[in-house]
């Protein structure tokens, strides 16, 4: 594997990571309604850490490719939330996570043609 494809693996495997301890610590916190909103966050966040996951076994780049692209949409929808609820911590941190994974997957492509 070269190097572009390990980076925007490992960006994009940690942003799901990242992004399913966040979920899972909303469900653990939450009660009635918020908490059945977060376990279905959580079920989604699983879903997208097996997905990163499988470009590191099946070397796939086209599969890299789209989990990227989810990634960076998922961070910046969460980039644009903390704009909402004005809490720059989950402002600034999603956006750059989804700034990080943009330039690897950028980086990927261009390696590729």
């Amino acid at each position: 594997m070269f190097a572009p494809f390990i980076v925007c693996a490992l960006v994009t495997a940690l942003s799901a990571v990242v992004s399913l301890g966040f979920s899972l610590a909303a469900a653990k916190n939450a009660t009635g309604d918020a908490r059945t909103m977060a376990l279905y966050g959580c079920a989604r966040s699983v879903a997208l850490v097996v997905a990163s996951a499988v470009p590191f076994f099946t070397g796939s780049v086209e599969w890299l490719e789209a989990v990227a692209w989810i990634m960076i949409l998922v961070q910046a929808g969460d980039a644009v939330i903390g704009t909402a609820i004005d809490d720059r911590m989950k402002t600034f941190g999603p956006a750059g996570a989804s700034l990080a994974n943009l330039m690897a997957l950028l980086w990927l492509i261009q390696s590729v043609q």
